[in-house]
């Protein structure tokens, strides 16, 4: 995230910040926080669904636990992503 921060602080040393970088800049930054709370949701789920007692370790049966539950979330989620924004280029077609 520094790199952004350096980013900006260059393009304001010349008096003009132009719009369109700042809008790619905003809108990188909203797909990263996106991509994190995506991560910190399939986290939670997948641990409560599959670690029973939380220790040091994980065993064999947790560990695949874990790997099936977020490739199925990954699914789901590209599946629903996918369709959403079929649907988005379909309703900007129409207008």
């Amino acid at each position: 995230m520094d790199s952004f921060g350096s980013d900006f602080s260059a393009g304001a040393g010349s008096g003009k910040m132009d719009t369109s970088t700042i809008m790619e800049q905003v809108k990188v930054q909203i797909a990263v926080a996106n991509a994190q709370e995506l991560l910190q949701r399939m986290t939670d789920k997948c641990f409560k669904k599959c670690i029973g007692k939380p220790g040091g370790t994980l065993d064999n049966s947790e560990q695949k636990c874990i790997a099936m539950c977020m490739d199925r979330y990954m699914d789901a989620w590209n599946t629903v992503s996918r369709t959403y924004n079929s649907r988005l280029q379909r309703e900007r077609a129409r207008m």
